[in-house]
């Protein structure tokens, strides 16, 4: 089956405190979002690129692409009020029987492994969303109230998120829940299994900037052991 992948990057970026949004910060001297795409097309080179902007931001990513040489071909759809919008949005541009994943822009170190291991598992299962185990203490809190609970039944949900398309087209279909945290809790919604694979740690999503120095570190280290 083909595969396209979303790359979901219409946000601000409001809590990382920069004057641009977060996919577009310079890491190691390339922007966090050119690293993420370039991830896809190294792993996967035949992958049909959607990258989901902000009409707002259409302007900038073209001079970022002018500025650090980015030739990579990629079909843009509009932003939406919510991710999941903007999703639905970007679903728009992908056809059917394709299997199609779903990643943040802001994730620049999924590993290939990881990618290639879902994108295989969803077109066998029709999904698959990559996870870890966590790795601290958790409590349960409602209602002025709290209790431990056992950690090892619950599980840290990654990117990409991979789906036969015709299946996701079907789930968003639906309208908007504030619960749609992902698109696989949307997938869920209408009765459908989400399978689960391992995902790798360093996959982290770059939301603040503790989180950016921590992507520095991560650059430095992945691009030494290369």
């Amino acid at each position: 089956m083909k595969k396209y992948i979303i790359i979901v990057a219409g946000g601000t970026g409001s809590r990382i405190n920069s004057d641009i949004p977060k996919q577009f910060i310079e890491l190691k001297g390339r922007p966090i979002l050119m690293r993420t795409i370039e991830k896809f097309v190294a792993t996967i080179p035949e992958i049909n690129i959607v990258l989901v902007l902000s009409p707002a931001h259409l302007e900038l990513w073209k001079a970022l692409c002018t500025k650090y040489n980015f030739t990579v071909s990629c079909t843009i759809a509009h932003g939406g009020e919510t991710r999941f919008h903007s999703v639905k949005n970007g679903l728009t541009l992908v056809p059917e029987s394709v299997v199609v994943g779903v990643h943040d822009a802001a994730r620049p170190f999924v590993s290939s492994q990881t990618i290639i291991k879902t994108f295989q598992t969803a077109e066998l299962k029709g999904n698959a969303s990559p996870a870890i185990p966590m790795n601290e203490s958790i409590r349960e809190v409602a209602n002025n109230n709290n209790k431990a609970v056992d950690r090892s039944h619950f599980q840290i949900i990654q990117t990409p998120q991979c789906f036969h398309s015709s299946l996701l087209k079907k789930a968003f279909l639906q309208v908007y829940n504030p619960l749609f945290t992902d698109d696989a809790s949307v997938l869920e919604s209408i009765g459908e299994k989400i399978n689960l694979i391992e995902g790798n740690r360093e996959n982290i999503k770059i939301t603040t900037h503790q989180d950016l120095i921590i992507a520095e570190a991560l650059c430095s280290q992945l691009s030494a052991d290369a």
